[in-house]
């Protein structure tokens, strides 16, 4: 482990002025590109499994096989660093992910589109932690707590844009610009970056390659993330594949695990975690953005599958999150040095727990405007969720290891994010099944209720198999709206406990400063 103090007479000092402001917006289109991506194809899927020749189900290949290569190189952005340099990393990954990007555009298989989202998710992996760590060195320590806040908003605001974005695109021009808009905005971020950062760049060494490491990481990743994204196709751990999956997926980390922890260049540095606030700060942030994504991907779905909203509806519905999110993250930054964080991120977490707890009581009745109050709440919950929970994570890592830190970090979340994701959407559908279970209970044949509804419906001219039809799909309509409700609910009481998480970090004894301290040295 390199000793921090050796590294002091490289740190630069911060930017100033113009570079200051390009440095800024050479990170943030960065960021912004790399989130964007994960979301924008989303929507498009449809078109792009027709066009490919290929069902749908298939078609998810294209999600997946970004998510699953993204979630193998943020961990070793550490080790990358270390290796190359901060800013020709950062510099080569967003030049290659523009040519991948390109290349997905370009492809006219399935084959060929996969193994350029794989590219694209390798090289994207890098990107997110040093833009943070880069961002950081780039502010004076006081402002570190801004520096967050200009780096979260693009970050909140990517996965609102980009299912909106993909639909309009594949809808009025064609799925390949959905890749092809990336090539210009990183070019251009690149340049920029590459003429403000050249002459800052860290220090680095020729350390060994931990290809076993390397090798187990693939290989249990890989395995989790197979397993998370066709569970709920596969029908769980009623599958063969499946339990191969999570048998891999747990072996191969117990052996990484070992391998990681006795390794003396170990690819992951997993002993950050013997700190307390990087360990409890990881995983709050992780479980709470798992518990808000799975609620972010929940919501569209009821909202377009039973509620007839179109998906640029869907997304008008989740807009105006940004809004208080993008006002208030700059003030959130500008104070998180002046109060304790742990509190400002339980005032997150309340109001997570508020804006679910109003969603839990959406009907099938619920109007648009309705809908959007709890959202536009959630800008506020957002604003405070990520930069104190932030500061506090980073609080204490030495400049050397702030890399490994923010990737280590980032990728525990992104895994907690791909898990809330399929845990949610599986008690959707069961906690639904269930509830239909229940509401047909009375009406079978014999049923008044039933037979006068039959009646009415025949009586406008439907056969008795279309009435019946008619009535089960709102009886599912009212199903699938108390499922949502149920995970909303759960969800709420979860970010509550979550509080007491919190409280278990040390606050720092000069808030924000440790951050930048560490991203100082870069």
């Amino acid at each position: 482990m390199s000793n921090p103090a050796a590294n002091a007479p490289a740190q630069p000092a911060p930017l100033h002025g113009p570079s200051l402001i390009l440095g800024t917006l050479a990170l943030s289109l960065a960021t912004f590109m790399n989130v964007l991506d994960s979301s924008i194809a989303n929507v498009s899927l449809p078109a792009i499994a027709g066009d490919l020749g290929v069902s749908p189900v298939q078609g998810t290949w294209v999600i997946t096989s970004f998510g699953v290569a993204n979630a193998i190189s943020v961990p070793l952005t550490g080790w990358l660093t270390r290796r190359f340099g901060a800013v020709r990393l950062f510099t080569t990954s967003v030049l290659l992910f523009v040519l991948a990007s390109w290349l997905c555009g370009f492809a006219h298989s399935l084959e060929m589109l996969v193994a350029c989202r794989v590219l694209q998710g390798l090289v994207a992996g890098p990107m997110i932690p040093l833009s943070q760590t880069l961002l950081l060195a780039s502010y004076p320590r006081e402002k570190a707590g801004t520096a967050l806040a200009l780096w979260g908003v693009t970050t909140l605001v990517a996965p609102v844009v980009g299912p909106l974005l993909g639909g309009w695109i594949t809808d009025n021009i064609s799925w390949p610009w959905i890749f092809y808009i990336n090539v210009p905005v990183g070019l251009f971020a690149a340049f920029l970056t590459w003429s403000i950062y050249r002459k800052r760049e860290t220090p680095t060494a020729k350390l060994p390659i931990d290809g076993i490491g390397l090798a187990l990481l693939v290989i249990w990743v890989g395995a989790l993330q197979l397993m998370l994204d066709k569970g709920k196709e596969l029908d769980w751990f009623a599958s063969g594949e499946i339990q191969i999956l999570a048998v891999t997926a747990v072996v191969g980390f117990l052996f990484f695990l070992i391998w990681e922890l006795y390794n003396e260049h170990p690819v992951v540095d997993l002993r950050l975690f013997a700190g307390r606030n990087f360990a409890v700060g990881a995983a709050t942030l992780s479980v709470a953005y798992g518990l808000f994504f799975g609620n972010v991907v929940l919501l569209p779905l009821w909202l377009q599958q039973w509620m007839g909203y179109t998906a640029t509806d869907a997304g008008m519905a989740l807009a105006p999150v940004g809004l208080l999110a993008i006002l208030l993250s700059p003030v959130v930054g500008k104070n998180v040095s002046r109060f304790d964080p742990r509190a400002m991120a339980t005032f997150a977490f309340v109001m997570f727990a508020v804006v679910l707890t109003m969603r839990s009581n959406f009907t099938t009745q619920t109007d648009f405007a309705t809908i959007m109050v709890p959202t536009l709440l959630q800008g506020a919950a957002l604003a405070f969720f990520f930069i104190p929970l932030t500061t506090l994570t980073l609080a204490g890592i030495t400049p050397d290891r702030l890399p490994a830190a923010a990737g280590l970090s980032n990728f525990v979340r992104i895994t907690a994010g791909a898990m809330g994701t399929s845990i949610s959407t599986t008690l959707w559908e069961n906690r639904a099944t269930l509830h239909h279970q229940h509401m047909v209970e009375n009406l079978g044949q014999g049923s008044a209720v039933a037979a006068d509804a039959v009646a009415k419906l025949t009586g406008s001219g439907m056969s008795v198999d279309q009435a019946w039809a008619q009535i089960n799909r709102q009886i599912d309509q009212q199903a699938f709206t108390r499922a949502a409700d149920d995970i909303f609910l759960i969800s709420a009481v979860l970010f509550l406990v979550l509080i007491a998480f919190i409280w278990m970090t040390r606050r720092p004894p000069r808030i924000g400063a440790a951050p930048v301290d560490a991203g100082g040295a870069h």
